[in-house]
């Protein structure tokens, strides 16, 4: 009899001991928790900007290079070279353009000169003709000269500065750049004429 009353103690004081349950952690259907609010607005705007039509990637696409075009524009103004074209970025091409801005060219003498030949040329009298004539093989040959004298000092001072680097192709920069008028050079010149540059361009 008395084993049965312990039994039944026994199981009663095990029964009524209350469980608690461990609730089990709350994740997304995909084993991840479950993103909070600004996280999954986020991500909707993303999704929103990635262009899913043939016609909304052709105008990311314009809108991109809009924009790039527009950087470009303004580094030509400002010399900002990191959306310059590639052939006028890197220290060397930047020493050649302050090189050729700083110096007085004879071109900047040639659109005058070339209108007062054609001037002449017109005038009707024969002794103002052949003046005009002088003056504008004058003028061509003075540039030819200042050309030859800017690809040799500037082959030298290039060779100075940056030891190594390849010549290649400087003249030709060089040149085409000085037979502009300087307010239409592009990149827009970044020195005055007769200003000193500076030693390092690295």
């Amino acid at each position: 009899m008395s084993i049965h009353l312990k039994a039944a103690r026994v199981f009663r004081r095990s029964s009524s001991e209350p469980t608690t349950p461990t609730a089990p952690e709350k994740v997304g259907g995909k084993g991840r928790p479950t993103p909070s609010r600004k996280e999954a607005e986020a991500a909707a705007r993303a999704r929103a900007k990635v262009p899913r039509t043939r016609k909304e990637q052709a105008a990311a696409q314009r809108a991109a290079r809009g924009e790039t075009s527009q950087k470009m524009r303004q580094a030509m103004k400002t010399g900002d070279e990191r959306y310059l074209p590639a052939r006028d970025r890197g220290p060397v091409r930047r020493f050649i353009r302050d090189y050729v801005d700083s110096r007085f060219s004879f071109i900047e003498l040639m659109v005058p000169l070339l209108v007062l030949s054609m001037v002449l040329g017109y005038s009707g009298s024969d002794r103002l003709i052949r003046l005009g004539n002088t003056v504008l093989f004058s003028t061509i040959l003075v540039i030819a000269v200042d050309i030859l004298m800017l690809r040799f000092r500037l082959r030298r001072e290039v060779a100075r500065r940056f030891p190594g680097e390849s010549t290649k192709g400087i003249t030709f920069y060089a040149a085409l750049r000085s037979l502009q008028m300087k307010f239409l050079r592009l990149p827009k010149p970044q020195v005055k004429i007769g200003e000193k540059l500076p030693e390092t361009y690295r």
